[in-house]
């Protein structure tokens, strides 16, 4: 609707139409999380996982109840992210059957880790047994000290 026409010019109607306008557009909200936000958010909440630190790697222990090996996927994003994630589908019916309860979670898992400087991603190996995959980064060997350099003093 366009005040102008109703030959109302004036600088409140014109931040009432202004208003009135921003109503009118779609409801998106400036701060509402993005449709795969919401679901990369749900993945990631419904995979549990254990983290733990050796000396020389770090290790990430995840349940995979059910799955094989082709439905998951181990990868490493920016340098420096471990994705793991991957998809789990419901099984066929058989007919005359049916489900009176469902409690394993079907659909897309996902999990994320921010690795530390010091791992290893040339060294990344994953195994997936008895219905847990471990996922092991190896750490790269710590830096050498610098031994300071000796300058000779000459004498005048």
């Amino acid at each position: 609707m366009d005040v102008r026409i109703a030959g109302l010019d004036s600088p409140l109607f014109s931040t009432l139409q202004h208003i009135m306008d921003f109503n009118d557009e779609p409801d998106k909200s400036f701060n509402a999380p993005t449709r795969t936000y919401v679901r990369d958010a749900k993945a990631m909440a419904s995979t549990p996982a254990d983290v733990k630190e050796y000396p020389n790697s770090y290790v990430f222990v995840v349940d995979m109840p059910g799955l094989k090996s082709g439905d998951i996927k181990v990868q490493v994003e920016d340098d420096n992210v471990l994705v793991i994630s991957g998809e789990r589908k419901r099984e066929e019916e058989k007919e005359g059957a049916k489900y009176v309860r469902m409690e394993r979670r079907v659909g897309k898992f996902m999990r994320k880790f921010v690795l530390p400087e010091n791992a290893n991603l040339e060294a990344i190996s994953a195994v997936c047994q008895d219905g847990v995959l471990t996922v092991t980064v190896e750490k790269l060997p710590p830096p050498e000290p610098k031994k300071p350099k000796t300058i000779e003093v000459k004498i005048a």
